[in-house]
This record gives structure tokens, sequence and C-alpha cells, in this order.
């Protein structure tokens, strides 16, 4: 399936694009219209990279806080260093643990969250701060090359912003 997305800068500009592809022939139900008074950016399912990069974080958390334990109690058995002498030996192997796992718990937040948000979610971000805007997102869904192009050559009358193309290949 490939997709062809144009940003539009106006609701008259849009509308009539929409118009000019429904007259081509092109099948409604692959044409999606986004932007203020029609489909959301969620209800199309443009990922949000805020809740994308918070799903990141958990999946790592699962697999970091524990391996981060473990590895604090591992170096304070094998250091045998006596930070808190406070809370005896056995008490020292669980602080251990828990400043491990909190770091794990600090490694899943800064790279799930802070890298995972910052790349890997494509131009999704892109059209949902063009959408923020006030701007609207001409989405055709089409599997034939040739009709892909005689969209794109009908969209471009219209003076898009930006008209991208985009190929999912399995």
């Amino acid at each position: 399936m490939s997709y062809l997305i144009a940003v539009l800068p106006d609701r008259m500009a849009a509308e009539a694009a929409y118009s000019a592809l429904e007259q081509a022939g092109f099948p409604l139900e692959r044409l999606h219209l986004l932007g203020r008074g029609y489909k959301t950016a969620d209800e199309f399912g443009l990922i949000d990279p805020a809740q994308a990069a918070r799903r990141q974080m958990q999946r790592l958390a699962i697999w970091l806080v524990p391996f981060g334990f473990l590895a604090g109690v591992g170096f304070s058995l094998l250091s045998g260093l006596d930070t808190f002498a406070w809370a005896g030996s056995l008490g020292n192997h669980l602080i251990g643990g828990l400043l491990g796992a909190l770091g794990g718990a600090m490694g899943s937040f800064f790279v799930g969250g802070g890298v995972g948000l910052t790349s890997g979610f494509g131009d999704a971000l892109a059209y949902r701060n063009r959408l923020n805007a006030g701007k609207y997102v001409l989405i055709l869904e089409e599997e034939n090359e040739t009709r892909l192009r005689e969209a794109t050559r009908i969209l471009r009358q219209f003076e898009p912003e930006n008209l991208q193309g985009y190929s999912e290949r399995l």
C-alpha cells in the first residue's frame, strides 16, 4: 500500500482537492481529510510521539529495573563496601540493589523517553504540528502506482505546502 500525503494551507483548498480526487474516481474510503472539522490525527492513527515514548519507557523499565537491582546487589557483594554502616551487611546489599534499580529506572526514562521522543517516529510529528497550526492534511491510500501519479498531478494544481509519497513494504 502506498500513501500520498498533501499539506494544504486552508479549508477551502483542502475541500477543493478532496473533491477533485473524488471526481477523478478515487474511492472515498481511501481518502482521508485531517484538520479542524474533520478527522483528528488520533482518529486517523498518526502516532503521538509522547505516547509512544511513554510505552517505550515502560518496556525498557520492565528489563532495566530488575537488572539494575541485581547488578546493584552483585556490585555490593563483590566490592564488600560498607557504605551504610547503620544498615548492616544485608541492608547494604539491599540498598545497593535499590540504587541499581533506580539507575535502571533512570536509564529507561532517559533512553526510552528522551531519545524515543526525538527519534524513531518518522514524519508523524511534523504532520501533527501542521495540524496544530491550522493546516489540513489530505491522505490518499492507493496500491496502483499509475493512479498515484494521477493523484499527484491533481493535487499539484492546488499548490500544497508539502506533497509526500510513502510506500509500505513488507
